[in-house]
């Protein structure tokens, strides 16, 4: 481990800031995009998965149902082993842990072992974003906060959207059981690196000057490892209880565009495979320009209100007011192509609110923010268990797709009123 940082007294008054805390931002984004690989790559291979396992559709649904089972259930543990260990050791070790399991998916026999591999690396995953927030908490000033989640936020819907094409093109020279091991090494490498460059508080990181530990303040008492998790506090507050259901109404619209929305173009719009495969990477790819867009627009709106709290909730509020009203304008065009356009900018709409939601638990989590925003994507998750399964129903009771667009719409509008009433700054352990 580097020699703690001692920070002096510079020759001059104006002592330029380092931007050793940008590199933080770039290793939370190639992770992201990692993430989204490693969990999108079994899409594309599932049908040759099937095949050579034996496997029906029902059990490969269920190897798909075994990772979100997971990903929900670990990412309370995940989140708050950030906080305890801090994400340095936590992140190394989660990441190989997932890398393996990518690469052990590839090595599967039967159904058995395919939803234990796919359960075991949905529960390394889980920890992911938890841990990256916390870092953020610790690396970033508040100001930058929202816009580094906007760009991870970004990169990450980006992966998911080109990793179709990036498994078709590595099915070109490989079996599938070689694929997964190929992108399961790609982790290893970024654990290694980021273990050897990463420190918990950037006082140990000798590329930072004080100019830029000024900039930090606080960051020393947000690193500290912690193991007693204020449960009792989380309960009671309301601010607490309204990022999880908003994060419930986020996750069930979005879940629908990366599990049925090829089925719906498919069976619903009559478009051929090619041409759905083209039109389903709209969603993520709308979405990743949402999360971008209101990264970087969220410091000219906090400008313009004169307050973080005043502009987090007018984004919040206007991307979920957007997403409801988009997605009902999406099922109610012929033309397909319009409609996944409608579609897309929905899911803009459904981004403009995740960097607010994740800079709200830094802020309010603070030394904490890995367990609440573990809590959080938790209840997102399940939000993503329930709402496919829901789907399945709706369309063996009705036969339609409509109910299903129509339901997704009002849950989008109910998230508005979770954020006219969340407070998205104050921390939980500031008195009141």
């Amino acid at each position: 481990m580097a020699a703690p940082f001692q920070p002096t007294t510079p020759a001059g008054p104006a002592l330029r800031p380092s931007r050793t805390r940008y590199w933080v931002i770039v290793f939370a984004v190639t992770l992201a995009v990692i993430t989204y690989i490693d969990r999108v790559c079994i899409s594309q291979a599932a049908p040759a998965i099937t095949r050579d396992l034996g496997l029906t559709p029902v059990e490969m649904g269920y190897a798909f149902s075994a990772f979100a089972l997971a990903y929900a259930l670990f990412e309370i543990p995940g989140g708050w082993l950030g906080d305890y260990m801090g994400p340095r050791k936590v992140l190394m070790r989660i990441v190989i842990w997932w890398s393996f399991f990518t690469a052990a998916t590839g090595w599967a026999w039967n159904l058995m072992s395919l939803l234990v591999t796919r359960f075991l690396f949905g529960a390394g995953e889980a920890g992911c974003f938890p841990n990256l927030t916390k870092s953020f908490t610790t690396w970033l000033p508040q100001r930058e906060r929202v816009r580094a989640q906007g760009i991870m936020w970004m990169s990450a819907r980006w992966g998911g959207a080109l990793t179709p094409y990036l498994v078709v093109l590595v099915f070109q020279y490989m079996s599938w059981r070689r694929a997964f091991e190929v992108f399961g090494a790609i982790g290893i490498i970024w654990a290694i690196f980021f273990y050897r460059w990463y420190r918990d508080n950037p006082r140990d990181n000798r590329n930072v000057n004080a100019a830029e530990l000024a900039l930090l303040e606080g960051a020393e008492s947000r690193a500290s490892g912690h193991g007693d998790v204020p449960w009792g506090r989380f309960l009671r507050s309301g601010t607490v209880w309204l990022l999880w259901a908003q994060y419930f109404c986020l996750s069930w619209g979005w879940y629908f565009y990366i599990t049925w929305l090829p089925t719906y173009l498919q069976q619903g719009r009559g478009i051929e495979i090619q041409e759905s495969a083209i039109l389903a990477g709209l969603p993520l790819f709308f979405g990743g320009l949402g999360s971008l867009f209101c990264g970087y627009i969220s410091t000219h709106v906090t400008r313009w209100t004169g307050s973080e709290r005043a502009s987090r909730k007018l984004l919040s509020c206007t991307g979920f007011a957007g997403a409801s009203a988009l997605l009902l304008i999406s099922v109610n065009l012929a033309n397909p192509l319009y409609a996944m356009l409608a579609m897309g900018m929905a899911s803009f709409s459904n981004d403009l609110a995740m960097p607010p939601a994740w800079g709200a638990c830094m802020d309010v989590g603070g030394k904490y923010a890995g367990t609440l925003s573990g809590s959080m994507n938790m209840m997102g998750n399940l939000a993503g268990a329930v709402a496919p399964v829901s789907v399945g129903y709706i369309l063996q009771w009705t036969h339609s797709w409509d109910l299903t667009f129509y339901i997704s719409a009002g849950i989008y509008f109910a998230g508005t009123f979770c954020w006219m009433f969340l407070d998205p700054v104050t921390p939980l352990d500031e008195p009141a």
